[in-house]
């Protein structure tokens, strides 16, 4: 899956310090022409990425990266909104539920997931934000997860961050500010996503900061189309939506406003 990246073995003094931060920031597009169309979308995606279905995903992901859940809460916002935050440690049996909704543990790692729906009425576009934080230390990395986590959500614009901080010492007693090797947070994806996506990068190696974002080479429209008068869009219409999701997902891929708003 992975071979862009060789292995490193550290013999360590103690324990590992390290921590490794990923914040992945998720982006479903769609269009929706009439106002009830946009409703159901967001009541839609409302309803697939409840906080039922984040729980499960970021159950995985603990699984993935080979930890152990120590807490688990969840919540979902009235009237749109989903949130879970999950406390994980490493080299520990997970702990059941309290069961009072609150975070009663404190541990060194821990997984957050939230959602954001939101739409466009003057032009019929519909967005979909989930962030999802993993912060982790010891030996667990949260890179290990990144295929799942894109493949879990449609996932038309990916923007990604990872940086390693603190550091551990070896046998030596020398500090040790990164236990693994990487260039950039492609190193960790798989070949099939790569070839889904154009992919750019900009990385502090130095520094051990790590930014890539990611947008789908591909368009094809009517994965893009929502609300039963879809079926009813001319050449023309069809021809304009395209060019509107074209130019919303660049605005977001380059994080910055592009186009007129006219």
């Amino acid at each position: 899956m992975i071979n862009r990246c060789r292995g490193r073995k550290i013999k360590l003094q103690g324990f590992n310090n390290l921590t490794k931060s990923l914040s992945f920031n998720i982006y479903d597009i769609c269009y929706a022409r009439s106002k009830a169309s946009q409703m159901d979308y967001i009541e839609y995606v409302d309803d697939v990425y409840n906080s039922e279905k984040l729980r499960s995903i970021v159950e995985e992901v603990t699984n993935i990266i080979q930890a152990n859940i120590v807490n688990i809460s969840t919540q979902d916002y009235d009237p749109r909104g989903a949130s879970v935050t999950v406390l994980i440690n490493e080299g520990h049996q997970a702990l059941n539920e309290s069961g009072d909704g609150l975070v009663a543990h404190l541990d060194k790692s821990h997984i957050t997931a939230h959602t954001y729906p939101e739409n466009n009425a003057k032009t019929g576009i519909s967005t979909f934000r989930v962030d999802i934080d993993v912060g982790t230390c010891g030996m667990i990395s949260p890179l290990r997860a990144l295929d799942f986590l894109i493949d879990s959500f449609d996932s038309d614009i990916v923007l990604m961050d990872y940086r390693v901080r603190g550091f551990t010492r070896d046998i030596n007693g020398r500090k040790i500010y990164i236990d693994h090797d990487i260039t950039s947070i492609q190193d960790y994806l798989s070949d099939e996503i790569l070839e889904r996506y154009m992919a750019y990068d900009i990385n502090i190696v130095s520094d051990n900061i790590f930014h890539t974002k990611m947008m789908l080479k591909d368009l094809k429209l009517e994965n893009y189309l929502f609300g039963s008068e879809k079926s009813k869009l001319s050449r023309k219409e069809l021809t304009l939506t395209n060019s509107l999701l074209r130019r919303e997902m660049q605005e977001i891929f380059e994080c910055r406003n592009i186009f007129s708003q006219e």
